[in-house]
């Protein structure tokens, strides 16, 4: 019996045993679900926790919604105007919306929901840099006054990653951001039922009765158009053990696991009963250099390590060879096929390796055999074979290396310091960048160039930061998409980071489930065949 086999029968008996919240479930029409972690943060203003935002999709809506392009359309918002070249936007709500608790959503709600969001949110930040004035006009209607131009407006009302610019009741808005609101009211299809939310086992959704879907043509597509709920409740089963997990779907106890590993994916596949759905926004691994220390604040040797990058190694270290459809080895800074990717510059990555010709180009740069400490997350599968692909590259390219075995969460940890590899520092570290946040440079942590206040690793780069601003100030697509080619050509350069490949995450449905979408976890379109 192999590996996959043995862990599938020895997790049958678990599958089969009732599962946290059956006798409920079995009442009603419900989607039972398997979510990749355990939800411990409720707030999707305090966390970028993929699992966050997907409670947050339930229980709370957005003024605007995107589609499968990431085009904005009104969702809470029955429209909007502009006057003044742009600077001055009004925005109107639709009629029928109430909160969980049966109040009505009023401008005052939404007005201080977005203040207390733009305090946290990357883009949030960046539209009210050019807010002159946001305030409530009326019961309905809130207006920007801004003091320049913010073309994006719109596609960060509708933001659906970082952290989402969910509307919530004044009360609740008011509380100081620095803390997580616990007490969750939103206004979405679904309510989340405090009384039977169980950490660590199960959380529990029921479908809000006094929501009212947008009247339109549109059908539902990402987050735009009408959401609609199929279902009479979302049962979250938490289940850690991955193979329990795919036990219990297999035997019929949940309907859908959100994150299936690749030991499992021969089996499912060859499951009548079960399909496997390719999310369309992938991870994208990080290899993060730490530009405050030798070697790596040397821009040429960043530069000759990117030239020695197999993302191919990677992609089959991380994912296996056996799936290549889930994973990409031609990517670049932003999703592969999205509207910001392009091919500007990856022949520096997809271009033929030459190992001593950057071994030699190493030496050239001043290399002085500078110890290269690489931090390898050993509890966290991918990243950990990151590492050991890397390890080999790094003795291959000449490096002083001293891998250090530690847990993801001192990685997370020791990665925060800026202390030098003498005093507990690190060179080199891995991570990936997930989901929407790869889409554009609003959430693209990896591309902040702002020295000691960007993310880890902390590079600097002028030209990335103007580029980035640039961006934001686009009137177009068109000048959005040739910023990105520029800033992709910059990244290249000055190699804030080397992009390793796009994962795709797998996510596992009994058969009878149909209208899931694929960007990221949506429950409100999901139905059973009739």
């Amino acid at each position: 019996m192999d590996r996959r086999q043995f862990l599938l029968t020895s997790s049958a008996s678990l599958a089969a045993m009732s599962l946290p919240g059956m006798s409920w479930a079995q009442q009603k029409t419900v989607f039972r679900w398997v979510p990749q972690a355990d939800l411990t943060l409720l707030d999707p203003t305090f966390t970028t926790a993929a699992v966050t935002q997907g409670h947050g999709q339930l229980v709370f809506d957005t003024l605007y919604g995107l589609d499968s392009q990431y085009i904005p359309h009104p969702q809470m918002a029955a429209g909007h105007t502009t006057e003044n070249d742009g600077l001055l936007w009004k925005i109107t709500l639709r009629d029928g919306l109430r909160f969980h608790d049966g109040s009505r959503v009023r401008a005052a709600d939404v007005v201080a929901s977005i203040n207390r969001w733009a305090k946290r949110d990357l883009m949030g930040r960046s539209l009210m840099q050019s807010t002159e004035e946001f305030s409530a006009l009326d019961e309905k209607t809130i207006q920007f006054k801004l003091s320049k131009p913010f073309p994006l407006i719109l596609n960060a009302l509708g933001r659906q990653s970082g952290m989402m610019a969910v509307i919530m009741p004044e009360r609740l808005a008011n509380l100081p951001e620095t803390e997580g609101v616990q007490e969750m009211v939103g206004s979405g299809p679904f309510k989340f039922m405090a009384d039977k939310w169980v950490s660590g086992s199960r959380v529990v959704y029921e479908k809000f009765a006094d929501y009212q879907p947008r009247k339109d043509s549109m059908a539902p597509d990402f987050s735009a158009g009408p959401k609609v709920a199929h279902v009479d409740g979302v049962l979250w089963n938490i289940i850690p053990d991955r193979a329990t997990a795919i036990a219990a779907l297999q035997a019929n106890e949940v309907d859908g696991v959100e994150m299936v590993d690749t030991d499992f994916l021969p089996i499912l596949r060859d499951d009548a009963n079960i399909k496997l759905v390719k999310r369309s926004l992938p991870t994208i691994g990080v290899m993060r250099f730490n530009h405050l220390h030798a070697p790596f604040n040397n821009v040429e040797i960043r530069r000759a390590v990117l030239s020695a990058v197999n993302q191919t190694e990677y992609m089959t270290a991380i994912n296996g060879a056996d799936f290549p459809e889930f994973w990409s080895d031609k990517c670049g800074v932003f999703v592969p096929g999205s509207p910001m990717d392009s091919d500007a510059g990856m022949e520096k990555l997809t271009g033929k390796r030459d190992i001593e010709k950057a071994k030699a180009a190493i030496k050239a740069a001043g290399y002085n055999g500078e110890k290269v400490v690489l931090l390898d997350p050993v509890d966290f599968p991918s990243w950990h074979a990151a590492a050991l692909v890397t390890a080999d590259l790094f003795k291959r390219l000449g490096f002083n290396l001293d891998v250090q075995t530690v847990d993801w969460g001192t990685a997370v940890q020791r990665r925060n310091s800026k202390e030098p590899v003498s005093n507990g520092g690190w060179s080199v570290a891995f991570t990936g960048n997930t989901g929407p946040n790869n889409l554009d440079p609003a959430g693209h942590l990896a591309l902040r160039g702002n020295g000691e206040k960007a993310w880890f690793g902390w590079p600097t780069s002028e030209k990335i930061e103007k580029l980035r601003m640039d961006w934001f100030n686009a009137p177009d697509l068109e000048t959005q998409k040739k910023i990105c080619r520029e800033i992709q050509l910059q990244v290249f350069e000055d190699v804030p980071y080397v992009p390793l490949g796009a994962s795709y995450p797998v996510t596992a449905l009994r058969k009878e489930w149909e209208d899931f979408q694929p960007q990221i976890s949506l429950f409100y379109t999901v139905k059973k065949k009739a």
